[in-house]
């Protein structure tokens, strides 16, 4: 008799890594910006997402968008990684909640830029091209909550923004 195993939490992991880049680059070209950005990074931001979220140190994803001269916080979207993991199989991306938001938060200004950073667990692995680095405040801004975007298997994402009061 011949036994397959398969890791469903490394298929998993990609899934989740994959689908939170897709969404963030669906945020940032439905907002008005150039994703050239993200995708000149993708690979970089691929390894630490892997590694992260299979280390299950990865805690946010964090999208700010600001303004370039004033380097001022316009809208900030978050990514909270869930760790509930069911091995259930189930599997999905609510790409329709997230546009509806985007399209609530509103388009970016033409002097606006962006980054993605992640903030991982201390103690987490080193990635290559990653250090520390600081949140912009969100002082004066409002969090809204969207719920589960991505999940496969219990492991996820929860997306919420922040935009002014």
């Amino acid at each position: 008799m011949t036994t397959v195993a398969v890791n469903t939490y490394t298929h998993s992991v990609t899934y989740v890594a994959d689908n939170i880049l897709k969404s963030l680059k669906d945020i940032i070209r439905l907002s008005g910006l150039d994703p050239s950005l993200l995708v000149d990074s993708w690979e970089s931001k691929m390894r630490a997402l892997k590694t992260w979220l299979g280390s299950q140190d990865l805690e946010k994803v964090v999208l700010e968008v600001f303004n370039k001269k004033t380097d001022a916080l316009i809208v900030r979207w978050d990514i909270d990684i869930v760790y509930s993991w069911n091995g259930g199989g189930g599997f999905w991306t609510d790409t329709d909640q997230l546009k509806y938001h985007i399209r609530k938060a509103g388009v970016a200004p033409s002097d606006a830029s962006y980054r993605i950073m992640m903030k991982a667990k201390p103690g987490h692995p080193e990635v290559e091209g990653w250090s520390t680095s600081y949140f912009r405040s969100t002082d004066g801004f409002v969090r809204h909550n969207l719920g589960s975007t991505i999940d496969h298997n219990g492991l996820g994402g929860s997306a919420a923004y922040w935009r002014k009061t």
